[in-house]
């Protein structure tokens, strides 16, 4: 499980790392745009069991993800407020189309996963966006994925204490010890981008950053689970060995992605 865990690792990782760098922010909204619709599918296929998702709503607002950088900025924060009202609307007009075949139980599934997916992916495309967002879109996953690993290894090992029935396999010391190497490798980075690329960002500010997005990535791992649970399943899918779904891998990064967006902010 492990050898299948690190290898994954070292074949995705450079990947992502050739989009983030090579890529412009519109490469990178279709590269997020790709992601949400795989995790999208992900979550309507848990919830499955107990819903009927209406799956092609799901799908299209995934594609939403990759005009983010096309919109004019001024009609976005229009488009951004009636988007909700809009998905509504069209979610209670699938009901009455189809005669309740649809129900309300299944549109309130499906507009919970747009919620879930592709609003929270969507602020990682934001952060790309921002002002050195190349550069600050690191720190978001170096705070969600140095947590988990640090979490994992160290909770394996040296784990005795079990945090949660949710994700029975986490214990109180893998979950501190991913808080404090979230915050190392945050710091590490911030000594390279401070000394290489000629930023000026405060180590007091990245720890305190680094603090809050770790334990709120934290959180998002544990509702992922909670609906793994819910729908009584353990992976949302087999895509990435050793990880899990797609939704497996992101669902710390996604959780803190709007949080990290807002804390940029003020660096």
């Amino acid at each position: 499980m492990d050898i299948k865990r690190i290898t994954s690792g070292l074949l995705g990782f450079p990947l992502v790392v050739i989009v983030l760098i090579i890529g412009n922010v519109y490469v990178v909204d279709v590269a997020l745009t790709i992601i949400a619709i795989l995790a999208m599918d992900e979550y309507f296929n848990a919830i499955s069991k107990i819903a009927k998702p209406v799956r092609w709503l799901g799908y299209l607002s995934c594609v939403s993800i990759a005009l983010i950088h096309i919109i004019p900025e001024n009609y976005l924060v229009t488009a951004s407020i009636l988007a909700i009202p809009v998905l509504l609307l069209i979610s209670f007009i699938q009901v009455i189309v189809t005669e309740m075949k649809t129900s309300f139980k299944d549109i309130a599934y499906t507009l919970f996963g747009i919620l879930y997916v592709v609003m929270l992916i969507m602020f990682f495309a934001k952060i790309n966006g921002m002002e050195n967002g190349n550069i600050l879109i690191w720190y978001a996953i170096i705070a969600a994925w140095g947590t988990d690993i640090f979490a994992y290894f160290i909770g394996k090992h040296f784990g005795k204490h079990k945090f949660s029935k949710i994700s029975p396999n986490k214990s109180i010391e893998g979950c501190i010890a991913g808080t404090i190497g979230g915050i190392i490798l945050m710091l590490a980075y911030t000594y390279i981008a401070n000394t290489f690329w000629g930023m000026e960002y405060s180590y007091i500010a990245i720890g305190i950053i680094g603090l809050i997005l770790s334990l709120i990535g934290q959180v998002g791992d544990f509702a992922a689970s909670s609906i793994k649970r819910y729908v009584d399943i353990k992976d949302y899918s087999n895509l990435i060995p050793g990880h899990g779904g797609m939704l497996d891998r992101i669902d710390s990064l996604i959780f803190l992605a709007p949080f990290a967006y807002v804390l940029f902010m003020f660096i």
